[in-house]
């Protein structure tokens, strides 16, 4: 029996904190001590249409918040908590939810088929609701069923097929399922919140409609079904028509062809003449097309292939016509679009598209916007200007050099003149198309580029004078600095064509990040990243006395943040972010100094200072200051080696604080990578931390509640750790070994259609193959006989992973490796396991005929490990 809960759920609401604070506490107790009659009594609140509305569309939320989460972990905890409940509570609180869809409430309404979704998430992939499917269509089949009930209930279908995965349906509920959904989008038969339920229900279903769109009548019915609605008098409606349209073009791009000339008329007049929203998604056809094209381009066949989708060429063939389609919605520009980054509208949308056009087609695109470019660039209209500036900035990339090279050349002086443009629009879209003619037509290193000696100084001079103009014009031109600076990196000798400028880049840049007129942190930021660009791109012989006065300024800024007072948590969030910035520059700074023999003697007498103020920084227990400075300490320790000792008792407890921040995971990871960093510059002088380290990685490993994605970087981390100490990590080898074959057996038993977990999968592979390799190499001069009783499985998921009919390249690198440190490491000791597993042999030969490398080089070596011990 349910437990009357109205008032608790009223007095939760209450402005009086007090009374808040009870109420609260009241639920989480009856949530705690009986979950199941909790759920139940919150699903007859929502279903109860004498309730008041504010305490129904609460027990909604904590109804919702029950079955669900953003976190993984927490998620998988609730689906158990769910599974664990009664199935006699569980249909009756699913009854309430279904009853709730005719409510007279349309909050009610939606919020139950949000929960029969989350429901249906858990329990359809598990073979359980079986008759949910049925109970809502035959809502829909009931022609006296009111408007309020079909709405809802075509709702609910969206969110159930946005929630489960269509191998979870059988073909029959598929079918039934898209005949209720294109019904219900009938025009003569249904009102307007029918048809809009119906559309956007559609568009959650279409991932089940494969062999419906094989079908020929089917899909005819479908495609029709969608183009009428696309043109109903309803914006909302022809909006969520078009969205169907996107998603189409990306699905079900092999079928298109038959279509293509009436999408081409739907989508052009929605472009031309429709209300914004309907237009961006018009637009959006056309990019989803471009973005399938070239994914063909890239990595598909194309037409006359084996497999895969064929290319249709859907751009080549519409290019005349879509092109000057595009072209004019750059023209329709909004006044303060270039002060919010949040604003998307109808010329940013078509300026997005065109530079995806330009990537499908190629020089193709060059002959049709040029005219527009020419036409505009010098007109008395600021809109003019900058459509043409957009237009020219988008087809940078994709068209080839040969083209672009002559017209950007010509071009350059030009858009170097707009710098100084009255109109803010014009000089930011300025300052973007030059940053992208940096990226993609500044390649020294290559052979080509459109900066020269002779015209670099102006350059520079041009971007240094902007770079004080307006917040967003700044921040566009620290894109451009960066992207020039960027084209110098390895570029030998060229590089030196910068080093005169680069003082006053620098300066410059920080004063730039000093700037407080922006409405966020975005410009200092932006200076931030471009000074660590112009660090990495210079020439280090000339300019490591310049990179020294840089490293002081920056270790000063450090400690004047320490000093800073912080009256909020919003002082405190911007000192955080500020320090973040600082030990990015130092981290960076480091590495450079560090790559020279000549350079490398200045930052280690650097280092105590450095590390004196790191260890402040700490102290500040800001997370993302935490990730800087620890990646920084990675950097130092790697330039430092054996010396980095002295640092180790103060730093230890940090790396103890970051080995234990399961909230901010991302801080757990990087400190696991620090850790091996440091392994790798101490050697045997990290043995006095490893037993606290290990126990932590352990514990870590064994916690449900840390993220997955720290855990591959933990098994990694085994294996620089035995590395380091060799013959002393025996004591530690079977609770490592024994972790390391059960994540084994969760690779081999994971679902590999998910694409996150095969990533997942991959990564944790990969770094099992590591931990084997340095736990092999570090025992290898004095206790190989250590790893000989675990050789066997380690062959076992070798072969599991060769097996695999999708395999990761970095992931066979690994396994390979890993097979030549085996011979390596454990000798004569092999032969017979060599000698039995055959696909050793199998594997090897695919690697040595690979085009990577690297690969082939590591296959080589494990190939002559192997026949040294084999014969």
């Amino acid at each position: 029996m349910a437990m009357e809960i109205t008032q608790f759920l009223l007095a939760a609401q209450s402005p009086d904190a007090n009374i808040r604070t009870q109420a609260e506490a009241s639920l989480r107790q009856f949530q705690e001590q009986n979950l199941p009659l909790f759920l139940l009594s919150l699903s007859v609140e929502l279903a109860n249409n004498e309730k008041p509305l504010e305490s129904r569309r609460l027990a909604g939320i904590v109804l919702k918040n029950s079955l669900d989460a953003k976190d993984s972990v927490r998620k998988e905890y609730l689906v158990q908590q769910w599974m664990a409940i009664e199935i006699s509570m569980k249909a009756q609180i699913k009854d309430l939810l279904l009853r709730t869809l005719g409510s007279s409430a349309s909050e009610a309404r939606h919020t139950s088929a949000q929960v029969i979704a989350k429901v249906a998430s858990i329990e359809i992939p598990r073979k359980q609701w079986p008759e949910l499917i049925g109970s809502l269509l035959k809502n829909m089949t009931q022609q006296e069923n009111p408007a309020a009930l079909k709405q809802a209930t075509l709702e609910t279908l969206g969110y159930v097929c946005e929630e489960i995965s269509h191998q979870d349906l059988v073909q029959d509920e598929v079918n039934s399922v898209l005949t209720a959904v294109v019904q219900g989008m009938n025009l003569a038969e249904h009102s307007r919140e029918v048809r809009l339920a119906a559309t956007k229900a559609l568009y959650n279903a279409l991932d089940f409609a494969q062999t419906n769109f094989e079908n020929d009548m089917e899909r005819n019915f479908i495609m029709k079904v969608v183009c009428e609605t696309a043109i109903s008098k309803e914006a909302d409606i022809r909006q969520a028509a078009f969205e169907c349209l996107v998603s189409i073009a990306s699905t079900y791009y092999d079928v298109l062809e038959p279509y293509m000339q009436t999408l081409f008329q739907l989508t052009s007049n929605a472009v031309k003449g429709d209300e914004e929203s309907v237009a961006l998604q018009a637009i959006e056809f056309w990019s989803s097309i471009c973005d399938e094209e070239i994914e063909l381009q890239e990595y598909g066949t194309v037409e006359g292939g084996d497999s895969g989708s064929t290319h249709s060429r859907f751009i080549e063939k519409a290019l005349p016509y879509l092109v000057p389609l595009l072209l004019d919605t750059l023209l329709k520009q909004e006044e303060d679009q270039d002060q919010d980054d949040s604003i998307w509208n109808i010329s940013m949308a078509g300026g997005t598209c065109l530079g995806l056009v330009a990537r499908t087609v190629g020089d193709s695109v060059v002959k049709l916007v040029m005219p527009f470019v020419e036409g505009n660039i010098l007109k008395p209209d600021w809109h003019c200007r900058e459509a043409a500036t957009y237009a020219f900035g988008s087809i940078l990339e994709g068209p080839s050099i040969e083209t672009l090279g002559p017209l950007v050349s010509n071009g350059l002086d030009l858009l170097l003149n707009a710098m100084r443009d009255e109109n803010n629009h014009v000089k930011d879209t300025t300052a973007w198309a030059l940053s992208r003619i940096f990226e993609f037509l500044h390649c020294p290193a290559s052979g080509f580029s459109v900066v020269s000696p002779e015209n670099l100084q102006r350059i520079v001079t041009v971007l240094l004078e902007s770079i004080n103009d307006a917040p967003n014009v700044s921040e566009k031109v620290c894109g451009a600095i960066y992207y020039l600076a960027q084209g110098y990196e390895d570029a030998g000798a060229n590089s030196s064509h910068l080093t005169q400028y680069i003082p006053r880049i620098i300066s410059e840049l920080l004063k730039t990040a000093e700037r407080t007129d922006g409405s966020d942190s975005k410009i200092r930021t932006s200076a931030y990243e471009t000074l660590n660009e112009v660090v990495r791109s210079s020439n280090i012989v000339e300019t490591s006395q310049i990179i020294l006065e840089l490293l002081k300024s920056i270790l000063q800024k450090l400690g004047q943040t320490l000093e800073l007072q912080i009256f909020s948590s919003d002082d405190r969030e911007k000192q955080g972010d500020l320090q973040a910035s600082l030990c990015a520059v130092i981290q960076v700074i480091i590495q450079k100094l560090s790559s020279t023999d000549e350079t490398k003697p200045s930052i280690l007498q650097a280092a105590d200072p450095i590390m004196f103020l790191f260890l402040r920084v700490f102290a500040c227990r800001r997370s993302t200051v935490h990730e800087e400075a620890m990646l920084a300490i990675g950097a130092l320790a790697h330039a430092s080696g054996p010396e980095f000792e002295k640092y180790m008792p103060e730093l230890y407890k940090y790396l103890e604080m970051g080995l234990q921040n399961f909230e901010e995971y991302e801080v757990c990871g990087i400190t696991v990578g620090v850790i091996g960093d440091i392994c790798r510059a101490l050697e045997d002088k990290v043995l006095p931390y490893c037993d606290g380290i290990m126990n932590h990685l352990v514990r870590n490993l064994q916690s449900a509640e840390l993220h997955r994605s720290v855990k591959p970087p933990i098994f990694a981390c085994f294996g620089d750790i035995a590395l380091a100490i060799g013959e002393q990590f025996s004591k530690y080898i079977e609770p490592t070994v024994a972790m390391m074959r059960s994540a084994a057996e969760v690779c081999a038993q994971m679902d590999n259609s998910d694409e996150e977990l095969m990533d997942y999968g991959n990564q944790l592979k990969r770094s099992i193959f590591e931990a084997y390799s340095g736990i092999l190499q570090g025992f290898k001069d004095s206790k190989p006989e250590l790893m000989l009783p675990h050789a066997g499985h380690l062959f076992q998921f070798i072969e599991v992973v060769f097996r695999e009919k999708y395999r990761d390249e970095s992931v066979t690198k690994a396994a390979v490796a890993v097979m030549g440190d085996l011979a390596d490491a454990l000798g004569p000791n092999t032969k017979i396991l060599f000698k039995d597993n055959a696909f050793c042999v199998q594997f090897l030969g695919e690697c040595l005929q690979s085009d990577d490398e690297h690969l082939k080089e590591t296959a080589n070596w494990t190939q002559v490990m192997i026949a040294r011990v084999v014969s």
